[in-house]
């Protein structure tokens, strides 16, 4: 039998399934690294190369040694992980597919970790390592947080807000929602998915008191989330609130650490009815309230013993104001804050007086300034880059002066700091190199396997916009031969395509060792580029998303003639899924093929917060939905497309394909349908994630390789 030669270059045998068994060469490197307050080591999250389950290690700066502290095995003693569907709900708003220890905290004297597990709550004492599971009651304790004494522990129950003194039997319960749909102490579903805040309570600087958020969702509307290969098990009831209708109704109080009753914060919720941050270190109780537009933010101090808010600071916007999720931040002392603001065209941190008057600007427009990484005495850290490919660790005085550059190499660098002092860990990557973690010299130990092949990706900028792009081409490339093209897009807010990372390139060199060069495109409406170039899409979200990509495939195609744009495919997921369907049906002069994944369908069924900044409410502005919904160009499909979608996706609900799907077959137009059953937004099964991506490949080859 005659065995055809395989180059080197060739689709590497058995990728897939080692990509997905190591998610994405991803387990095994630290993660979640929290420095002690003197400075001498540092904590960290760690897996085994293949098996998706954190344990606790820690690093010891003097010696570089590291040793294992606690694993979930020791703890659970074999027994398997539970999660609660609220704790299933809340990895799932923060993207955490591993199992073990999803998070830890550290008291600020450094003494005790307390760690979550398994609807458990343990510490472990470092002088000793000795291990005590925590009496929280009967449910799961959420979002468990210490004291700033490291004495007490706080966290939700049931809905509910606790309080166990350590050493106590039993812990104290401060709040009574009295109906499921009504909780103390959780961030409502928007705050989660849509303003990257997590919780819903906060420990004052002393720990006698704790702010809470109470959510009453009994407005929202209620979906069902089913398991469709589970008939015989009940749905699961969540309030989801759809673009237009009504939002979980939110307040903030103030409750003894004892218990008590409540006082609850004042300020004109019927105006702004988004609590976007709430802030209790350093200074004030402080708190960002937002209107339902998003076109008006104001920053509140508040007298905790009151309830009176006193207003610091206010933005306006004509579109919409975007969120930075680390300001408000006081500085030691509590006399000045910090603050960022896009009112000048590009974001800027500003230092701020105790009474919100501007002090002075931090940083400049140039420095591209993205969120503030940590603040030590008079000492200030931020990302930020004047190259929206890169990010860069920065550090100015709050007295003034110019921000110093503290990394160089061209890369993502990020700088991840503890609460109790300045020394932090430096997590980098390069188009080059996978993410490596340093803290100091010292190299925080890493297991994972190395990918087999490192991805090649020549980053380019296309047009008279200057559209930031990646091209991947085969490792096989021959000079002179023209390639089909793959657009690996997302297009839309908050994301980037095009970075100086070596990890998402890995599965763009596998599609583009097929025979393909794989194209990726940052246009308007993605970050790092402005406020005009953000809010370029505003009120359509299939206007100049699609247009970007069309304009910059022609300008690459012109400079790299490589490109045969007579075949080229898209494939997306999430808002890359939803424009993938529309290049396909928009544009079927330029694009032969889509795969969809996840995609939003129609507008009206997604979340208010996230929608609704960008098309404004559907019954005032019934047009900008109509033209932004796939639903619109259904019956305009030429190309083949395959529409993919996990049946337990509740960011977007498996119905959003359900419906395209229903509007195409009443069209009577040819389409695929691959339902992942019992998966959520993400794909994490190394099995499942293995046969989708054959998928992919053979609905692209099929088409553009006949």
């Amino acid at each position: 039998m005659l065995v055809p030669a395989v180059t080197r270059a060739a689709p590497l045998d058995g990728f897939l399934r080692l990509h997905a068994e190591t998610r994405g060469f991803m387990l095994g490197r630290p993660v979640a690294p929290w420095p002690t307050p003197d400075g001498k080591s540092v904590l960290f999250l760690r897996s085994p190369p293949r098996t998706p389950e954190l344990s606790l290690y820690e690093l010891t700066a003097a010696t570089g040694e590291t040793r294992e502290l606690v694993t979930p095995r020791k703890l659970l003693q074999g027994a398997d992980e539970q999660l609660t569907p609220d704790e299933r709900a809340r990895r799932e708003r923060m993207r955490v597919s591993t199992r073990g220890f999803g998070s830890f905290a550290l008291s600020d004297d450094g003494a005790l970790v307390l760690l979550p597990l398994s609807g458990r709550l343990y510490t472990y004492r470092r002088s000793d390592g000795a291990i005590a599971e925590l009496p929280t009651g009967e449910g799961a304790p959420i979002d468990p947080k210490l004291s700033p004494d490291g004495k007490k522990v706080a966290y939700v129950r049931n809905g509910d807000l606790y309080v166990l003194e350590l050493g106590a039997k039993k812990p104290r319960r401060l709040t009574t929602s009295g109906d499921p749909r009504v909780t103390n102490g959780l961030a409502e579903f928007v705050a989660q998915e849509e303003m990257d805040r997590m919780s819903g309570f906060w420990w004052s600087p002393d720990g006698k008191r704790l702010a809470f958020e109470e959510a009453d969702s009994r407005p929202v509307e209620t979906f069902h989330l089913v398991d469709v290969m589970r008939p015989e098990s009940a749905a699961e009831a969540t309030p989801y609130p759809r673009a237009g209708g009504e939002n979980a109704r939110v307040r903030v109080g103030v409750i003894a650490a004892g218990g008590g009753k409540p006082t609850w914060l004042e300020w004109d919720r019927a105006r702004h009815p988004y609590l976007a941050r709430v802030t209790w270190e350093h200074g004030p109780l402080t708190i960002v309230v937002e209107d339902r537009a998003q076109q008006e933010l104001v920053v509140l101090a508040a007298d905790e013993r009151t309830g009176a808010t006193t207003q610091l600071a206010a933005e306006r916007d004509d579109a919409w104001l975007n969120l930075d999720p680390s300001v408000p931040r006081w500085l030691d002392g509590g006399r000045e804050f910090l603050w960022s603001s896009e009112r000048g065209g590009r974001w800027q941190l500003e230092l701020r007086a105790r009474d919100g008057r501007l002090v002075r600007a931090l940083s400049r427009p140039e420095d591209g300034y993205a969120r503030v990484a940590g603040a030590f005495g008079r000492t200030v850290w931020f990302h930020g880059s004047p190259e929206p490919t890169e990010q860069h660790v920065f550090r100015v005085s709050a007295d003034g002066g110019a921000p110093e550059r503290v990394t160089s190499e061209p890369g993502v660098h990020e700088a991840l700091f503890g609460h109790g002092g300045p020394a932090f860990v430096l997590r980098s990557t390069t188009l080059a190199s996978m993410p490596r973690s340093f803290f100091g010299e010292r190299e925080l130990p890493s297991v994972a396997e190395e990918p087999p092949f490192r991805a090649v990706a020549e980053l380019d900028q296309a047009g008279d916009a200057q559209f930031r792009a990646a091209l991947v081409r085969p490792r096989d490339f021959k000079a002179g031969r023209r390639y089909p093209v793959v657009l690996d897009v997302y297009g839309g807010p908050h994301h980037q395509q095009v970075t100086r990372a070596q990890a998402p390139l890995l599965l763009r060199q596998w599609i583009a060792d097929h025979g393909f060069i794989v194209v990726s495109v940052d246009g308007r409406g993605t970050p790092r580029r402005g406020r005009e170039w953000e809010r370029a899409l505003r009120g359509n979200f299939a206007g100049v998303t699609l247009d970007d990509q069309v304009t910059a495939l022609r300008a690459l195609a012109a400079k790299h003639p490589e490109l045969d744009l007579a075949r080229v495919g898209v494939v997306g997921w999430s808002f890359g899924g939803y424009l993938a369907a529309l290049a396909v049906l928009k544009r079927p002069d330029v694009f032969a093929v889509g795969v969809a994944g996840a995609p939003v369908v129609d507008w009206r069924d997604y979340d208010t917060f996230y929608t609704e900044r960008y098309l404004g409410l559907p019954a005032q502005n019934p047009d900008a939905y109509k033209q932004s919904s796939l639903l619109t160009w259904a019956a305009e499909l030429a190309r083949p497309l395959l529409v993919i979608h996990g049946t337990r996706d509740d960011n977007v609900y498996f119905f959003h394909s359900l419906k395209l799907c229903d509007a195409l077959f009443r069209a009577g137009k040819p389409f695929d349908l691959l339902p992942l059953s019992g998966l959520t937004h993400m794909v994490p099964d190394p099995a499942v994630k293995e046969a989708l991506y054959n998928r992919i490949m053979l609905q692209l080859s099929s088409v553009l390789k006949p």
